[in-house]
């Protein structure tokens, strides 16, 4: 379906020839939100001051340089035969959430050890913030225009679309085209998948569990999603984010039945006690 409306401006601010990007103020807003409710959530059981924010202060930077590998390794074919500082130049847009999952969970199991914490705690508290983060961190992908599926037919905008606010599909009008916001329907999955880790920190889960509830839930509705978006990585034919989906889910799946028949556990609770699981 053709279109011709202006886009928004990617640019919060101009400060002469220096530029910051929405893209980077909702990133940042989202983090700092994240890490506003895991501090609440890490004081109240009981750890000490500032464990989370001395997490993130090295985990952020690991995270977009895992990020930003993950996305180069994918799309090696257009950075081989380049200078080298392309593979580097994050400016130039690319990087991959599951590249910064894994360097935060890396940077996570190094900081527990060294802090002699449990990670599992830790990646617990974490859980709700980072789904939240992501939630919010869609609406920088909004303001590029990009994350987007296929182009929309007459019939599909006519039976749904239509009924979304004018802001959002004027700004998913690129090159005259509409195109499925799939970035919307990852920011309501991942808020869907919120609000349930937030119920469940309620229902007493052994320790890790709502970490990997969280990988699970979300690997599930990125599964789908992926298979909408235009700009997806591929490894050969296959999207890799679809495998690396899959790998997760059965991977969380199999890492909580093996907990929870061949190992004593701690149960997480909302509240301050941390008790025993006893078998």
């Amino acid at each position: 379906m053709t279109c011709d409306v202006p886009s928004l401006d990617r640019v919060f601010i101009q400060i002469g020839s220096f530029s910051i990007y929405w893209y980077g103020v909702i990133i940042a807003a989202g983090a700092f939100i994240g890490l506003y409710l895991a501090t609440r959530e890490a004081n109240r059981l009981g750890l000490k001051k500032d464990t989370m924010v001395d997490l993130v202060v090295f985990a952020i930077p690991i995270a977009i340089i895992f990020a930003r590998i993950y996305y180069v390794i994918f799309e090696w074919e257009s950075y081989a035969g380049r200078p080298w500082w392309h593979v580097i130049a994050i400016w130039e847009g690319g990087i991959a959430i599951h590249g910064a999952l894994i360097g935060s969970v890396l940077t996570a199991i190094v900081f527990a050890k060294i802090r002699k914490v449990s990670f599992w705690q830790l990646a617990d508290i974490a859980a709700p913030s980072l789904i939240l983060g992501q939630a919010i961190g869609r609406w920088g992908n909004f303001m590029n225009q990009e994350a987007h599926g296929g182009a929309i037919s007459e019939a599909a905008y006519q039976n749904f679309h239509q009924y979304l606010p004018d802001f959002i599909m004027n700004q998913m009008c690129i090159d005259g085209v509409y195109y499925y916001p799939t970035f919307l329907y990852e920011s309501i999955w991942n808020v869907l998948v919120f609000i349930l880790l937030i119920w469940l920190r309620r229902k007493n889960l052994f320790r890790g569990e709502l970490f990997l509830t969280y990988i699970m839930s979300y690997s599930v509705g990125r599964f789908f999603i992926e298979g909408m978006r235009t700009d997806s990585l591929y490894g050969g034919d296959l999207r890799a984010a679809q495998v690396i989906s899959i790998i997760l889910i059965v991977g969380s799946i199999a890492l909580i039945i093996y907990r929870r028949t061949k190992q004593t556990i701690d149960v997480y609770y909302d509240g301050r006690k941390i008790g025993k699981k006893k078998k």
